[in-house]
């Protein structure tokens, strides 16, 4: 936030710790609008989030961290191993999810009465469904230790996914009971996933369930995996979770161009990620027009003193010219940045430059 802070554009000034979450979301909004606005969606109401509880899962994360830069919120990472033994995955348990109410009413009021007369505010529950099962397992793992357990120990790699998917699974189960899930979304990280296909926002059929919402799966620690693994131990897993969901979206940083053949098996598969080190004409030809092609430009173009904007056409020409000639629908969403450079102003570029690509294109 410090490298993007323009004028105090994103300074906050509210002492109340919940009305400054509330602060930060307008000052983004009207930030982005201002700066960035590509085919931003802004929704006509201040969202008041439902208040979720959960007892947890028995593990959690243990980690050292190294900065390099103390206002940088990227950070490295080393982590504990929880699960050395087999009989660590005794630990392990479904949460109990519960609903806060009455918190969720305060917090109503309570913005209702500053901002109700200028915009309208709305309760909204969870409008979609993230699973990064093999994600969460290295940061309860570390990676090395991971990867090597997939060869050395089959059996305990697919007991402990195993076990994740079913608490997962019994989570789904206890937000549907409590009726918690939205159907109103307009972004499933970072992506845009506006669509029919889903019931809409006015839905009066009764509470919600995983039918009726988004599902999001991917495996970035996959990238180091043959595409059979990849499929046994997270496609098969994935069919349990957002297999269920009414629309799917995999992938994120993991090249998944090879890949897609398995990725596809996913019930409702409706977006595929392609990210810089995946071949997106690859992609393009086999996705074609059967699924939207959720492509993920290098962020590492705006980490330097000023854009390369020659280099940044090259990019999005060949990205865009992939796609056109396989008739794919695509989106190109710029994000994983870690720094602009201390050079705002090179997001703001590049979000002008690839606009105009593509309204010229």
């Amino acid at each position: 936030m410090d490298q993007m802070n323009i004028d105090n554009e994103l300074t906050l000034l509210c002492g109340d710790p919940y009305l400054r979450s509330i602060e930060w979301y307008m000052r983004t909004t009207i930030y982005k609008y201002r700066h960035l606005p590509a085919d931003m969606i802004i929704k006509p109401f201040i969202p008041i989030k439902k208040v979720i509880h959960s007892t947890g899962i028995g593990v959690s994360v243990s980690e050292d961290v190294l900065r390099t830069d103390e206002k940088n919120s990227i950070v490295a990472h080393q982590y504990h191993d929880q699960f050395e033994n087999d009989d660590d995955l005794m630990k392990l348990h479904a949460p109990e999810i519960s609903y806060d109410k009455e918190e969720t009413t305060r917090q109503f009021q309570q913005v209702g009465d500053i901002m109700g007369d200028i915009i309208p505010v709305k309760i909204v529950g969870m409008d979609c469904l993230y699973v990064t099962t093999w994600d969460n397992i290295s940061t309860y793992r570390g990676v090395s230790q991971l990867l090597i357990d997939l060869v050395d120990r089959p059996e305990f790699s697919h007991q402990l996914v195993e076990k994740l998917t079913e608490i997962k699974v019994d989570e789904l189960r206890q937000y549907e009971e409590l009726d918690l899930f939205e159907n109103d979304p307009s972004l499933l990280h970072c992506t845009p996933i506006l669509t029919n296909d889903l019931p809409a926002k006015e839905y009066s059929g009764g509470p919600l369930t995983r039918k009726d919402i988004w599902g999001r799966g991917a495996a970035q620690i996959f990238s180091s995996v043959s595409k059979d693994m990849h499929e046994e131990y997270d496609i098969a897993y994935m069919q349990k979770t957002i297999g269920e969901c009414g629309l799917s979206y995999y992938g994120c940083c993991e090249a998944l161009d090879k890949k897609i053949d398995i990725v596809e098996k996913l019930k409702n598969l409706r977006k595929i990620s392609i990210t810089p080190w995946a071949d997106v004409e690859n992609a393009a030809e086999i996705i074609n027009k059967r699924y939207v092609l959720s492509s993920k430009p290098n962020p590492a173009s705006v980490a330097v003193a000023y854009l390369d904007k020659e280099a940044l056409r090259k990019e999005i020409g060949k990205i865009l010219s992939a796609c056109k000639k396989n008739n794919c629908s695509v989106d190109i969403v710029l994000k994983d940045i870690s720094s602009c450079g201390h050079r705002p102003e090179n997001i703001f570029e590049w979000e002008q430059t690839v606009m105009q690509m593509v309204n010229e294109w």
